[in-house]
């Protein structure tokens, strides 16, 4: 389990420097071929605008929490890219440097089921004088100002030699770390970094060596370090992402996507969730996993996309738990966005809730009855203080926690969550499920939440019961034996 305190996270600022670039998702569908020539005619539903290349990285960090200083060049053009980036929250903007000799980068890819094509806008001329040194004015402004550095190269330009030797010797000068999402093949132009992020591809291409085993792997980043002098954190696809620091034990960590989508982006959500965890005072052991995580979350969606601090930490919890169980105990926060993201991936959620102090035969039927009747299950238990005003001071028997990790090893059940209040009202507004369940000795109109759940479309199920069975007779019976003994 990751020891971080993600408190910190909202005080860290991270720099960044590098290639700014617009990614354009043009959605439609494939209706006809045309009469022109023999391709598809895409006929167009909408058009959505998201940061990418070193603004990806930026807004990932942002979604994070961390704050943002940015510095890199954009053509008079970039209205769009900037307004991207305000709706990610960066509000200053004053490193991004104009140069009117050219256009914004921008990626377009036409979206019809699968990417049908991407269409390129740049200009990859070398930066003049002037321009350069402004970049390199307010890059080290920039540095002044932050806890940590990265430098997003996508390889158009901004990180020339010039710019790369200055800023890097200003993070150093001020004592601080310099990770380098690196696109280069001479890795010596990253000289005094303290972490590069390359994936297999990058390090073949810079090395001509081989990089698919693990002793591959080995050999090949020897030949990085000796150029760069920089540890390396390598992202190796299927095989999760390997550490190997200048001095010391490599770490492997295994790889955690379950579902694949896309992988536009995640080498910039590595960088970004490295750096904001680095920033914020975690160890490297624990910033790698918090980054391997959430690159694990983010080819799980489709297009440039980002990841927040709870959805990594739900990842990481489940990834966690013991053999064999299917529920973590998460945060109501961290349920919210779970809930969310089921919805909008047209899967129905399902909400149980109760105390479940020992579990018996009725529960275990109430459980698959709900798991039954949705996609995805949320059960719902009362916290320990919520059991004491309800049942008395005695109770409950198990603390919340051991009652949580008992249901969420139940075959079906995807998170516990726990509510102190006296009803989960409060809760079932915040997760807003789609159907409700409870017990028959209920009736709909006496459900709490049934109104609101029934409100949006959902719908009550009133689950068959067990005869015989209750916790609360259980409870007494163990007196009534104890008392005997």
């Amino acid at each position: 389990m990751l020891d971080v305190n993600f408190d910190l996270i909202s005080g860290a600022r991270v720099a960044i420097v590098g290639d700014l670039m617009l990614d354009v998702y043009l959605t439609g569908a494939i209706e006809r071929i045309s009469p022109e020539a023999p391709v598809p005619v895409v006929r167009a539903r909408d058009e959505r605008h998201v940061p990418g290349g070193g603004a990806n990285v930026v807004a990932n960090v942002l979604a994070f929490g961390a704050e943002v200083a940015v510095v890199g060049v954009i053509g008079a053009d970039g209205d769009d890219l900037r307004e991207a980036l305000r709706s990610r929250g960066l509000t200053d903007q004053t490193g991004l440097v104009v140069d009117p000799s050219r256009r914004t980068i921008r990626k377009q890819r036409i979206m019809a089921g699968q990417q049908v094509v991407r269409i390129d806008f740049e200009d990859l001329h070398p930066l003049d004088a002037a321009i350069e040194q402004e970049v390199i004015a307010r890059a080290c402004a920039a540095v002044a100002g932050a806890d940590i550095l990265v430098l997003s190269d996508y390889g158009k330009g901004v990180l020339n030699d010039a710019v790369l030797s200055a800023v890097i010797a200003c993070a150093n000068a001020e004592g601080k770390p310099v990770i380098v999402d690196p696109k280069r093949r001479d890795l010596s132009a990253y000289r005094g970094a303290s972490v590069l992020t390359p994936n297999r591809a990058e390090v073949v291409a810079a090395t001509g060596l081989p990089c698919e085993s693990d002793a591959q792997a080995h050999h090949a980043v020897a030949a990085v370090q000796a150029a760069s002098g920089a540890a390396v954190l390598l992202t190796r696809s299927e095989k999760g992402m390997s550490y190997y620091p200048v001095e010391g034990d490599i770490l492997h960590v295994p790889a955690r996507a379950r579902e694949v989508f896309d992988v536009s982006g995640a080498g910039d959500t590595v960088v970004a969730a490295l750096a904001v965890m680095l920033a914020c005072g975690a160890t490297v052991d624990d910033a790698i996993c918090f980054a391997n995580d959430a690159a694990g979350l983010v080819v799980g969606k489709v297009g440039t996309a980002t990841v927040s601090v709870s959805e990594v930490m739900e990842a990481n919890a489940l990834a966690h738990a013991h053999p064999g169980r299917d529920g973590a105990l998460v945060a109501r926060a961290t349920a919210v966005e779970a809930c969310r993201r089921w919805q909008a991936q047209g899967l129905k959620v399902g909400f149980a809730n109760g105390c479940f102090d020992l579990v018996h035969p009725g529960h275990i039927s109430l459980i698959h009855q709900a798991s039954a009747a949705c996609d995805r299950l949320v059960m719902a238990l009362n916290s320990d203080a919520s059991v004491r005003r309800l049942k008395g001071a005695t109770r409950p028997v198990q603390d919340e926690v051991a009652r949580a990790q008992v249901i969420g090893a139940f075959k079906g059940v995807d998170l516990v969550v726990l509510f102190d209040e006296d009803t989960p009202q409060d809760l079932i507004k915040a997760l807003e499920p789609d159907v409700l369940i409870k017990g028959a000795d209920y009736t709909v109109d006496t459900v709490v939440g049934a109104d609101c759940v029934i409100a949006r479309g959902g719908r009550v199920l009133l689950a068959d019961l067990t005869p015989g069975q209750s916790s609360s007779r259980l409870i007494e019976r163990m007196a009534e034996t104890a008392d005997h003994v």
